[in-house]
């Protein structure tokens, strides 16, 4: 059985791999180990692509992709030091007794040029994993800004404070903008390779 739809690309369990999220039902699928469209060996997490799944085993295998929008999601565990902003914002919901917060981000010259969300850590593995392999879908937050701005490739940078206090997903609204190339520089993040074609 063949299936098509839209999926965002996230990172698989094992290195190198990858999982898909059904942009419909927010279910992370599990690929199958090979047999995939060799471009599938590209797709870098968050990039969002049109992809034609066989179903004829237990888990899919991608007979074919077409790369819709490359955004990228960076997720860097135990940052330190946190950026500043996203500190302020923590210790603003902590004093209000929240869970979560939100705010948006301004370059030098007063520019919007990014949403800030934080999330305080919970659960058995925390908001972190979660975002990272999906149970916790970071899309609803990608499309609230898609919904203000123009949808077009993004970065977003999913990183836990040092102590695991809480999460700050930030997304920044140009990919490869100022905004991401400093988040990058300072996690020492690799630059984001060029687009499937």
């Amino acid at each position: 059985m063949n299936d098509t739809g839209t999926y965002r690309v996230l990172s698989g369990p094992n290195e190198g791999g990858v999982r898909l999220l059904d942009r419909e039902t927010y279910e992370p699928l599990e690929l199958a180990s090979g047999g995939h469209d060799a471009r599938v060996a590209d797709l870098r997490p968050g990039y969002l692509v049109a992809a034609d799944l066989d179903w004829s085993s237990a888990d899919p295998t991608v007979e074919s992709l077409t790369v819709k929008r490359p955004t990228l999601y960076t997720f860097v565990d135990e940052v330190d030091p946190m950026f500043e902003l996203a500190r302020e914002t923590w210790q603003e919901t902590q004093a209000s007794g929240d869970a979560m917060n939100a705010r948006q981000t301004h370059n030098t010259d007063g520019a919007v040029n990014g949403v800030l969300y934080v999330f305080a850590e919970s659960g058995e593995r925390g908001r972190f994993e979660e975002f990272r392999d999906g149970s916790r879908p970071i899309e609803p937050l990608v499309d609230r800004v898609n919904d203000r701005e123009d949808p077009e490739p993004r970065e977003v940078f999913v990183l836990r404070s040092p102590a695991g206090e809480f999460t700050a997903v930030t997304i920044t609204l140009r990919k490869s903008g100022q905004f991401a190339e400093t988040l990058r520089d300072t996690y020492d993040r690799p630059a984001p390779d060029e687009p499937l074609v």
